[in-house]
C-alpha cells in the first residue's frame, strides 16, 4: 500500500500519539459526525490531549481532511497503476482493477468511506472529487476496450456497466465489516460482477 503523504515524516507528540494514530481517530470522527460537524475541540477530547498536541503534527483540520482522502486515492490509483502494467485482455485487468479496489476497501475502509462521502465543499474535497472522476474514466475505458474485444456483453453502455460496478464496490461501506482477511469479500464481488457482464460461450 501506498502511504499517504507526509507521513513518513512522523514527529512525535505526547506519548501514545503521533501523527498516524491522530489521523485515525479524526477519520472516526469525521465519519461519525460529519467533517464540518467535527472540531479540532472534539478531536482533542476524544483523543484526551490539548489541541496545542495535535497542531504539533497537523496545521489544520483541513490538512487532516486531506492526508485521510488521499490515502485512499493513493491507494486505489497503485491499483490502477498494477491494473495498467498488467498483461492480458482488457477483462482481465478490469477484474484485476475491481479486485484490487474491494481490497484497498477491506484494508482502508474508514479512508475509503470518508472519500466517498466528501461532497466538494471544500478545496480539499473537490480535488479528491476529480481524483475520483479520473478513476471512474479509467474504469470506464477498460471496460470500452473490453466490450470491443467481445468480453463483456454489448448491450449495456459502458459507462452504465462501469458505473454498475463501482456501485456494488462502493455500496460495501454501507454494510461490510472486515474479518480476517479479504480473500472471501474480494471473491464473492468478482464472482458476482463478472458472472454478469461476461459474454458466455455459445
Amino acid at each position: 500500500m501506498t502511504a499517504a503523504p507526509g507521513t513518513r515524516a512522523t514527529r512525535r507528540g505526547r506519548p501514545g500519539y503521533d501523527l498516524e494514530s491522530v489521523l485515525r481517530v479524526a477519520v472516526d470522527l469525521f465519519n461519525e459526525r460529519g467533517y464540518d460537524g467535527t472540531s479540532m475541540e472534539d478531536l482533542a477530547r476524544k483523543l484526551g490531549i490539548t489541541k496545542s498536541a495535535i497542531y504539533h503534527h497537523v496545521p489544520s483540520k483541513r490538512e487532516l481532511l486531506r492526508l485521510a482522502v488521499d490515502r485512499a486515492l493513493d491507494d486505489l490509483f497503485g491499483v490502477v497503476e498494477q491494473a495498467e502494467q498488467a498483461d492480458g485482455r482488457a477483462i482481465e485487468r478490469l477484474e484485476s482493477l475491481v479486485r484490487g479496489s474491494v481490497r484497498v476497501l477491506h484494508d482502508r475502509l474508514p479512508f475509503v468511506t470518508l472519500l466517498l462521502r466528501v461532497r466538494g465543499n471544500t478545496d480539499v474535497e473537490r480535488a479528491a472529487l476529480t481524483r475520483r472522476r479520473e478513476f471512474d474514466r479509467i474504469v470506464a475505458e477498460l471496460v470500452a476496450e473490453a466490450e470491443r474485444d467481445g468480453d463483456i456483453r454489448p448491450d449495456i453502455d459502458p459507462a452504465t456497466t462501469a458505473r454498475l460496478l463501482f456501485g456494488m464496490v462502493n455500496s460495501l461501506i454501507e454494510w461490510y465489516r472486515p474479518r480476517d482477511g479479504a480473500d472471501d469479500i474480494v471473491e464473492a464481488v468478482a464472482r458476482v460482477a463478472f458472472d454478469g457482464i461476461r459474454v458466455r460461450p455459445s
